[in-house]
């Protein structure tokens, strides 16, 4: 299956002052040096540690965040390269969901006119049939016609999201970035917005990056996941796969934490010590060696590179180089 979306060395670094009456700068390097595929009609896992870099990666793979250096190509077009014209006639097809359902809709907008906005602007709608438009993505999202008038404070939470997920519809997208779209969200909610994701992923064949760190969302929804850490890629497999054969300590350190229903099933594997790296001074070599049960000396001073163990299943780590 051909790639959507290819992202190759991608690299994002964001300069901050020592302090607060510092001149001296140091840098934050958010994404280092990152290759991904999404294919088309795939919805792909980004699973990683609060803080390791998954939604500035999602922003800059539909250039929401100009990145330092690398390639983000979009059916074989470089989306980094081009004019703001060209990039703007573009927009429809990459699309967003924010984490947060309550500060990424405008609050002085009614629900017609979040949903609606993007259509009238890129010409896919006018305001004769524009309310025709809008009642048909709302049907697809489970909204009833009796919110379009209403604004984003009188709704609750999965509601909101709901919202969001129609807006990003409106403009019928081939890429959907999901940041985290039901992290701040009840289970039962939880469950109501995944399942709604999967059935439109599946009707109008969308390529999706879900980036979460709930485990087991990812398990239920994507067929292949990446696993991010401090700013890289340090496994990619399909997700079965990874949840029953993990190569990468971090990847098992993940699976260890991740709780299960049943109350019989027992881990024996001990969680991670000590925190994660700041990204302002990050340790020489493998990042993840200060934390990593198996550490070698080759770890502390050496880089390790991506190696294919299988078909499809990446990791960087030396234990397989």
């Amino acid at each position: 299956m051909k790639a959507l979306i290819k992202i190759r060395s991608l690299k994002k670094y964001f300069q901050v002052h020592d302090g607060f009456l510092s001149q001296s700068k140091k840098t934050v390097k958010a994404v280092d040096d990152v290759s991904l595929d999404i294919r088309r009609g795939e919805i792909l896992g980004l699973v990683g540690e609060s803080g390791c870099g998954k939604t500035t990666l999602g922003r800059m793979s539909i250039n929401l965040i100009t990145p330092t250096s690398g390639e983000v190509f979009f059916d074989g077009v470089n989306i980094l390269k081009l004019k703001n014209s060209t990039l703007s006639s573009l927009r429809p097809k990459l699309q967003i969901i924010f984490q947060d359902p309550f500060s990424s809709l405008n609050p002085r907008f009614t629900v017609e006119r979040i949903i609606g906005e993007g259509m009238i602007v890129h010409g896919l709608a006018t305001k004769s049939n524009l309310r025709s438009k809008v009642t048909e993505i709302m049907q697809k999202v489970g909204l009833p016609n009796s919110f379009m008038n209403r604004y984003p404070h009188e709704f609750s939470g999965g509601q909101r999201q709901r919202i969001g997920i129609a807006r990003a519809l409106s403009l019928n997208p081939r890429y959907l970035v999901c940041d985290e779209p039901v992290s701040a969200l009840d289970v039962s909610i939880q469950a109501q917005i995944i399942n709604l994701l999967q059935e439109l992923q599946e009707k109008q064949n969308l390529s999706i990056l879900f980036i979460s760190h709930d485990l087991n969302v990812v398990k239920h929804l994507s067929k292949r996941t990446a696993v991010m850490y401090l700013g890289q890629i340090v496994e990619t497999a399909p997700t079965k796969i990874l949840n029953k054969n993990a190569a990468h300590p971090y990847t098992r350190a993940l699976l260890a934490a991740k709780p299960s229903i049943n109350p019989k099933v027992k881990n024996d594997n001990n969680p991670l010590k000590g925190d994660v790296p700041s990204p302002l001074n990050p340790p020489a070599g493998c990042q993840f060696h200060p934390r990593c049960p198996e550490v070698t000396e080759r770890c502390k001073t050496e880089k390790p590179l991506t190696t294919f163990i299988e078909e499809q299943h990446t990791v960087k780590c030396h234990l397989y180089s």
